[in-house]
Parts: C-alpha cells; structure tokens; sequence
C-alpha cells in the first residue's frame, strides 16, 4: 500500500520533514533513492543530461562504497547526494541506535551530504530529533512508484504526472527493481513538463 500523492495529513503530522518546496515557482525536484549502481545509474545521468534537468540523488553508502567512480560521476555533472543510510535499514524495525550508527556510517562515504532521506520514507521520531540539525530530512510528495513491478509503466507515467504540481518532490529509484518502469517513466515525466515550462533542480 503507498500513495503517488502523499496525503496532506501525513505531510502535518511531520511538519518538520520536508516533503515539498515553494508552490509558486514551476520547478520540480526530481529525487532518486538506493543507487548509485553501474546498471541504471549511467542510464538516468544520460536522460537527466537529454534534458538539462538537475537531481538529488539519495545513495546507498555501500553502494558508494563499492562504486565511488559512480558517485564522483554525479557530483561532477552537477547534481546533488543525500545520506539514505549506509545499508538502507528500516528505520521502525532497527534499534534507533542502530539506525543513527547507519547514517553515521554512510556519512563516510558521502561527505557532503546535507540531506537525508529515510528508507521506505520510515524513521522514529527521536531519530529526528537526533539529526535535524545535521540534515535536512527530504521526504516527498509524489511517489512514482516505479518499483511496483506489478504496476504497468503507462500507469506509472500517469499518476506520476497527475500527482505533481509546483514545488514538488518526486521520488524514482536507481535500481535494478524500479529499472524497466523508471527508464519509461522519467523521460516521458521530464518532456511532458518540459512542455509546461519547468524547470528541474536539485535540491
């Protein structure tokens, strides 16, 4: 169960999460989680280029760890990293501990992150607290959910779309999971509204 629109009530009972950004610019800021990996990653760096579009790319810090080409290769093309913890744990079923030894970990592999983002959109509320004023804790206001496998990539395309507006966050996944609806999905999301005239940033 997962919405492509995050409801309004679950954005107010976390207002101290960042789940969208100004609604009075046509921007879209355009996330991807659990790369960076050499069989999708290159592949949506190459479709980002295609259309001058700018990303926050969420990284796996031992995906990092054992691609640190990979990682250098997304900073170098302008984009930005966020820490999504060093071995993607769930944030409700790990100790808080736990959970906070994982983000100091991946820190190590991304230095210059200053953003985080929870796996599975999970964290415990003492874990905010904890980092809050170490990061900047993205969620998202339109999940493509492009990892769905038995969601047809045409449908992904269209809630993707209809659930986005101004200032929105829109997760995707570098991952081989998410692979064959996000490779459909992102150019046909980023030429629609190319069309409507926004722009694409990083965060």
């Amino acid at each position: 169960m997962y919405w492509h629109k995050t409801p309004l009530y679950i954005q107010w009972l976390y207002p101290q999460l960042t789940w969208h950004k100004s609604r009075k610019e046509k921007t879209i800021y355009v996330t991807f989680d659990d790369g960076p990996i050499p069989e999708v990653t290159p592949q949506v760096l190459s479709v980002l280029e295609t259309y001058n579009a700018k990303a926050t790319f969420f990284c796996v810090g031992d995906n990092v760890r054992k691609y640190p080409n990979l990682y250098r290769e997304i900073l170098e093309r302008g984009h930005n990293t966020g820490n999504h913890t060093y071995d993607h744990l769930n944030g409700w079923e790990n100790s808080s501990q736990k959970y906070l030894d994982s983000i100091e970990k991946c820190k190590d592999f991304v230095p210059e992150a200053t953003f985080f983002r929870p796996a599975y959109g999970k964290i415990k509320r003492n874990v905010i607290r904890s980092i809050k004023n170490s990061y900047e804790i993205i969620m998202w206001d339109v999940l493509a959910g492009d990892f769905d496998t038995k969601l047809k990539k045409e449908a992904c395309l269209k809630k993707s779309i209809q659930a986005t507006e101004k200032g929105s966050i829109i997760i995707f996944h570098d991952s081989i999971k998410a692979q064959k609806n996000m490779l459909y999905t992102l150019p046909r999301y980023l030429e629609h509204f190319k069309n409507k005239g926004f722009n694409f940033k990083a965060l």
